[in-house]
């Protein structure tokens, strides 16, 4: 029999409080537990501090407070079938269904799915929901036209090869593929918003994975560190085609910190990368 895990302890911030932190290796399967139940934990406190910025009904790309309204990153979306991995709380899917897409919205973690649910209740925005692991999506082959992934999961994924591959199964021919994730320029640094702190303390070639535990040494968030030249070479493996790596730039006026990401920093070095792809026509 399993046994369901207790709940992680919170910190003083509502988030999963961390027992110890290590870097060390970190497959799939763990990544993926793990991942589950810090989100699942997460969920309120993260939308207690950035639910206001995310909106309800809103596509926002990265902190640098890029949004799809303004960016068309991802085309016409009219008509158009569209997964988006990583939903959270689905902003960015009500956004897109408010916009004419067919849209489907999905997460690994049921405490976020659970708020994304609330919400379309309160919106009136109803989209589908799907609780699902990106490696593995159970969708068929060639049925979507667009799959977008706004900071959604791929960080946190081991085998983001095997992820992507799974973006090129389900797209048809032609279709679209754009996943904003933290710019490799982060690892090196220090988690600080503050410029002060631009000081180099690990290796940007150091990809071993950085993973905090409870008290009991049970893994319980994990997240992959990848150089530019990886995202490069995996979105090629996967058979996507690569048409433009953008790396937004802060966006004027906007005074909003969240964690890393600050205007003073952002002036200095980039904190997201955003891959556009194709599947080939």
């Amino acid at each position: 029999m399993n046994r369901i895990p207790p709940p992680l302890p919170l910190g003083s911030d509502g988030y999963p409080a961390a027992g110890g932190v290590a870097r060390r290796p970190a497959g799939d399967e763990e990544s993926v537990r793990a991942n589950r139940r810090w989100w699942d934990a997460a969920a309120p406190a993260y939308l207690a501090e950035h639910g206001a910025d995310l909106g309800d009904a809103d596509f926002l790309w990265c902190p640098e407070g890029l949004r799809e309204a303004d960016a068309h990153l991802l085309g016409e979306v009219a008509g158009r079938r569209v997964l988006e991995i990583g939903c959270g709380s689905a902003p960015c899917a009500r956004w897109l269904r408010a916009a004419g897409a067919d849209v489907l919205a999905m997460d690994l973690s049921a405490g976020m799915l659970d708020r994304a649910a609330r919400l379309n209740r309160s919106t009136g925005i109803d989209v589908p929901l799907l609780q699902a692991d990106a490696g593995r999506l159970p969708l068929a082959g060639g049925v979507l036209d667009v799959v977008c992934s706004a900071f959604g999961g791929l960080p946190f994924v081991a085998d983001v090869e095997g992820a992507l591959r799974e973006v090129a199964r389900v797209l048809r021919p032609g279709g679209r593929f754009v996943a904003s994730v933290n710019h490799p320029m982060r690892w090196p640094f220090p988690d600080s918003p503050d410029p002060e702190d631009l000081r180099v303390v690990s290796s940007y070639f150091d990809r071993t994975p950085y993973v905090e535990t409870d008290g009991a040494g049970r893994t319980v968030y994990v997240e992959h560190h990848r150089t530019v030249g990886d995202w490069v070479r995996a979105v090629v493996a996967a058979g996507l085609v690569l048409a433009d790596l953008i790396e937004p730039e802060w966006t004027p006026g906007r005074t909003q910190d969240w964690g890393q990401w600050s205007p003073a920093r952002g002036a200095l070095v980039p904190g997201t990368l955003i891959l556009s792809c194709t599947t080939p026509a």
